[in-house]
């Protein structure tokens, strides 16, 4: 049913142009795009929103490439993701002689700690321990277990196969798992 309300109002702005129709569309995935980014960005509450206001306009440009061949939502993460590594990819080239995964940790890490302090205990160990992980498992962690997508979903959002993506939860479970358990937190 919420399917079939999305495809209504994409096709409203696809074929209209209905800026109120989008509207609606930003309201309810607002808050899951942003989740992500802020936890790809363990926190950086600035970056997320920019992060996400990039993606909501990347959405409405490309609207009418929408096929339908996945639900909206699968879609529009799919443009996340995409803007997130976009994003990753520019800081590298800003900052060369790093990989990828090096920046990553090293920028989450110390630049944005600051936006870590005001948070729970709880939080705050969450995100180290997402620090940990690779972009890759950190994304697919994030998305099954706090944005709860399964492993097919996953997938398409983030163009890896369901085997690999398997392997990603695996390894990040057992990363953040460890991480928690060496930090107090019994279950």
């Amino acid at each position: 049913m919420a399917d079939l309300n999305d495809i209504s109002l994409v096709t409203q702005v696809a074929v209209f142009h209905n800026k109120r129709a989008f509207d609606q569309l930003v309201r309810k995935y607002q808050s899951p795009v942003r989740r992500f980014f802020l936890n790809q960005t363990l926190g950086d509450e600035q970056l997320s929103d920019d992060l996400a206001q990039e993606t909501f306009i990347k959405a409405y440009v490309n609207i009418t490439k929408f096929r339908g061949m996945a639900s909206f939502s699968t879609w529009l993460m799919r443009i996340a993701y995409n803007v997130f590594y976009d994003y990753c990819r520019k800081m590298k080239n800003e900052k060369l002689g790093m990989n990828n995964d090096d920046y990553q940790s090293d920028a989450i890490s110390n630049q944005h700690a600051s936006f870590l302090i005001p948070h729970s205990s709880l939080k705050m160990d969450i995100y180290k321990a997402l620090a940990l992980l690779k972009p890759d498992e950190r994304t697919c962690i994030t998305l099954q277990l706090i944005d709860g997508y399964p492993i097919d979903e996953i997938s398409k959002i983030t163009g890896i196969g369901e085997n690999t993506v398997k392997s990603h939860l695996k390894r990040g479970k057992e990363k953040m798992a460890n991480y928690l358990r060496q930090n107090g937190y019994d279950r």
